[in-house]
């Protein structure tokens, strides 16, 4: 699934939202590590990683080929600064479910990437058929949710141990989705 947009920020830069390649393997993967190192809100840490740059190109040139999945990432002054997916939840009765996942340098965060790479996973969502995509947020995320909301996805479930942070022992996790159709 191929998507490619630009769009202008709260601070007036431009930014580009793209699909990753597997050319940009080397800036996902310090991205990844980067964004797991920095909060406490994504599903493991740095130190979890156990992947490569050779893994990560294979990845990324598979999410590329992908007919309903797709891994964009968003480019400001040249740099990847943050990515996001979209990953189908199964087939046959769960076929019409697809899962969100998102992560942004926090250098970067609060300056409209977030709301931009959401809405670049929902409009792929929908091209790609699903009639549903779903995510899960740590409670304490409060910036996450709001955003989340004002987009219009909606709670529909809490699991109080969810994740089981090394600092601060049991995370809840809000279940939330937005129907496209």
């Amino acid at each position: 699934m191929k998507y490619e947009k630009n769009v202008f920020l709260k601070n007036d830069k431009k930014c580009l939202i793209r699909n990753t390649t597997g050319n940009d393997a080397q800036e996902v993967l310090n991205v990844f590590l980067l964004t797991h190192e920095q909060t406490d809100f994504l599903s493991s840490y740095k130190d979890e990683a156990t992947f490569d740059v050779a893994f990560e190109k294979q990845f990324l040139t598979n999410k590329e080929r992908a007919d309903r999945e797709v891994y964009l990432c968003a480019i400001v002054d040249g740099h990847i600064v943050g990515t996001a997916n979209v990953d189908s939840i199964g087939e046959n009765k769960v076929g019409h479910r697809a899962l969100l996942g998102i992560a942004i340098d926090k250098d970067f965060c609060g300056i409209g990437i977030g709301r931009a790479l959401v809405e670049a996973c929902i409009e792929c969502a929908k091209a790609a058929g699903y009639s549903q995509l779903e995510l899960n947020v740590v409670s304490e995320n409060s910036n996450a949710i709001a955003l989340y909301k004002s987009i219009g996805f909606m709670e529909f479930g809490r699991n109080p141990r969810g994740f089981r942070s090394r600092y601060q022992g049991w995370q809840e996790l809000i279940s939330m989705r937005l129907e496209l159709d």
